[in-house]
C-alpha cells in the first residue's frame, strides 16, 4: 500500500501517459559508431521507453506526449511507435522547413559497448520538435480531467533538453496533481545533455524544484547526487556494497528533504565490464520502509540502454496493481534485466517472462 490512491482504471482512457522526447536510435550493431557503414534503427526515449514497455509487456493502455518535426524521418518513428502499441494520438506535429534549420527529430547514435569498451552514445538532437514544447501549447486539463490518466511519467532527460522543458514539466506536473494523477520523475542525468545548458549547477536547480512536485521518484546514485546534491559514502565497484546503509542514508536524505515523496526507487548496478553488470535495486515508502530486489551478480550484458527503463516499467507495473512495494522491486529488477538481453532502448520480454524471472527461473532453453 502508498500513501496515495491511484485513479480508478474504469474511469481514465490511459493507466499512463509519458512526457518526453522520441529519438530515431541509429545501432552499428557489433562495429563502431565511428566505422560503421550499416545502422539497425530503433525509437527510443528515457520517458517514452516506460510506456512502451508498459504496453508492450505488461498489457497497459499508455500514451506519449511529444513532438515531432512532420516529415519523413517522423514518420518513421511514428511507426516505430504504433508496432510499440503506444498511443500517438497526442504526438503535436510540427511543420518541417526543409533543411531542420528550425525544427527538427532527434537522432542518437549509439554503440553497445563490449568488454573492456564501454558503451558510448552520441546525441544529435539540437533544435528537436520535442525540446521546443512550451507552456501552454498542451491542454493538460483537458487531458488529466476529461479523458482521465492513471499515472503521469516523466524525467529529467527532457527536463534537460531546453529552457522551456523544466516549465513544461512542472505546467504538466502540477495538472496532474491537480486531477489526482499520480505523477514519478526518473532522474536520469545525462552530463552531455546539461553541458551547453548551465551545467550542474542548473541540472540541480531544476532536478530539486520538479522533486517537490512528484509522488514517486527514480534514480541511482549518480542521479542522486548529481540532480539533487546527495552523496552516497563508498564505491559501486563491490556489488557486497549496493543497497546497503550509504545507499539507504541517501535515500532517507531525499525524503525529508522532499516530504511530498511517497515511494523513492534506485537501481543498483557495479559495472564489472561492458557486458558484465552486477544488479539490483533498492526502494522504499512512507509506509513500507526498504525492501531490495534479490540481487544478480555477473550479469550478462547486450544492450545496456534503456535498462534503467525497464525497471521503472516494471516497478510502476506492480505498483499500479496494487502488488505492493516488494513485489514492485523485484518486478522492476526483473523485467530490466530482462531488457538488457536484446537490442534496442526497449524492451521485448512478456509478463510470463517476467513473472518467471521474479520466482527464479533459470535460462534454460524452451522447448
Amino acid at each position: 500500500m502508498t500513501r496515495f490512491e491511484i485513479r480508478e482504471a474504469r474511469s481514465c482512457r490511459y493507466d499512463l501517459v509519458a512526457l518526453g522526447e522520441v529519438m530515431l536510435r541509429l545501432d552499428p550493431g557489433e562495429d563502431r559508431v565511428r566505422t560503421a557503414r550499416s545502422f539497425r534503427v530503433w525509437e527510443g526515449g528515457g520517458e517514452y521507453n516506460v510506456a512502451r514497455g508498459l504496453r508492450r509487456c505488461f498489457g497497459l493502455r499508455t500514451a506519449i506526449v511529444t513532438a515531432l518535426a512532420d516529415n519523413d524521418v517522423g514518420r518513421l518513428l511514428e511507426d516505430l511507435m504504433l508496432q510499440g502499441g503506444v498511443d500517438t494520438s497526442l504526438v503535436q506535429w510540427v511543420p518541417y522547413d526543409g533543411v531542420g534549420r528550425s525544427v527538427r527529430n532527434g537522432l542518437n547514435f549509439t554503440e553497445r559497448g563490449f568488454g573492456v569498451r564501454g558503451a558510448i552514445g552520441v546525441s544529435d538532437r539540437g533544435h528537436s520538435a520535442a525540446s521546443q514544447i512550451a507552456p501552454g501549447q498542451i491542454d493538460w486539463e483537458h487531458l488529466f480531467g476529461a479523458i482521465g490518466v492513471r499515472w503521469l511519467h516523466t524525467g529529467g532527460i527532457y527536463a534537460a533538453l531546453s529552457p522551456t522543458t523544466p516549465a513544461t514539466v512542472e505546467e504538466a506536473v502540477d495538472a496532474a496533481s491537480r486531477h489526482g494523477t499520480v505523477v514519478s520523475y526518473d532522474l536520469n542525468f545525462r552530463p552531455s545533455l546539461w553541458k551547453a545548458n548551465g551545467g550542474l549547477t542548473r541540472a540541480r536547480e531544476v532536478n530539486q524544484q520538479i522533486a517537490r512536485r512528484v509522488d514517486v521518484l527514480i534514480g541511482n546514485e549518480e542521479d542522486f547526487s548529481a540532480c539533487l546534491g546527495l552523496e552516497v559514502a563508498g564505491t559501486d565497484s563491490d556489488f557486497r556494497e549496493l543497497g546497503t546503509d550509504s545507499f539507504r542514508a541517501m535515500i532517507l536524505t531525499a525524503a525529508e528533504q522532499y516530504p511530498n515523496l511517497q515511494i523513492i526507487a534506485t537501481t543498483l548496478r557495479a559495472v564489472r565490464s561492458a557486458t558484465v553488470n552486477d544488479w539490483s535495486a533498492v526502494a522504499w515508502s512512507r509506509d513500507r520502509g526498504f525492501v531490495e530486489a534479490t540481487p544478480r551478480p555477473g550479469l550478462e550484458i547486450l544492450d545496456r540502454v534503456g535498462g534503467g527503463d525497464s525497471f521503472a516499467a516494471g516497478f510502476l507495473y506492480a505498483l499500479m496493481q496494487g502488488l505492493g512495494l516488494d513485489a514492485a522491486v523485484e518486478y522492476g529488477a526483473a523485467h530490466g534485466a530482462l531488457a538488457m538481453t536484446t537490442p534496442g532502448d526497449t524492451s521485448t520480454a512478456t509478463l510470463a517472462e517476467v513473472e518467471a524471472l521474479v520466482l527464479g527461473a533459470s535460462a534454460r532453453v524452451q522447448r
